[in-house]
């Protein structure tokens, strides 16, 4: 199966809305609707769910991904991915310029994402990052 970072941004804004209390924990299935993402199916889903468990994006201790995980929250380096790709017109560029070049990594896709950033923010008040 295919990574699709764009799922995996899908799936962080959705988990990241997810009503959990501080120190809780939650069963999440593949199939819940809270999580259904158009055009991706239950494998897909539970696939880059164990790759954000994997990526250590999302801490979901005992969890097995085809049956579910034990979600207790995004872990700081999901919040910080999130946090450079949140933007739809940041993640369109970034998507667009990653599909142009053909291969790409996580860490790349992120770092793409906060050159674009950076220069919105160089753009808005004239500080040079």
């Amino acid at each position: 199966m295919k990574r699709d970072l764009g799922l995996v941004r899908e799936l962080l804004l959705r988990l990241e809305a997810w009503p959990i209390e501080m120190y809780g924990a939650e069963t999440i299935t593949p199939d819940d609707p809270k999580l259904a993402v158009e055009g991706y199916d239950y494998e897909q889903i539970a696939y880059h769910l164990s790759l954000l468990q994997e990526r250590n994006l999302i801490e979901a201790p005992d969890s097995q991904p085809m049956i579910g995980i034990v979600f207790t929250r995004l872990a700081w380096e999901g919040h910080d991915f999130l946090d450079a790709v949140r933007d739809p017109e940041i993640w369109r560029k970034t998507k667009q310029s990653a599909d142009a070049v053909g291969s790409f990594t996580f860490e790349l896709v992120k770092d793409l994402a906060k050159g674009f950033i950076k220069t919105q923010i160089e753009k808005h008040t004239g500080v040079k990052l």
